[in-house]
């Protein structure tokens, strides 16, 4: 079950917000019946990337896992 403020993982890229799969985003919404969630996805200094609503096939929660950094350039 994923909460509210659950750190969870993408499972495939979207392109269009320059997200890739094993992103990590935060849940700051779960639609009733957890049919989707609103995810946030924001850079290490705190700015927005993008804010989506997804199924749960396209997140998983996050588990003993080691993050990484990427570069996603100057413009987010």
């Amino acid at each position: 079950m994923i909460k509210e403020l659950s750190l969870v993982v993408l499972t495939h890229s979207i392109s269009e917000h320059s997200l890739v799969a094993g992103d990590v985003g935060t849940v700051v919404h779960v639609y009733p019946g957890e049919a989707a969630y609103e995810v946030e996805f924001m850079t290490g200094l705190g700015k927005t990337i993008a804010v989506l609503t997804l199924r749960p096939a396209d997140v998983r929660p996050i588990a003993a896992e080691i993050l990484h950094a990427r570069s996603i350039g100057a413009s987010a």
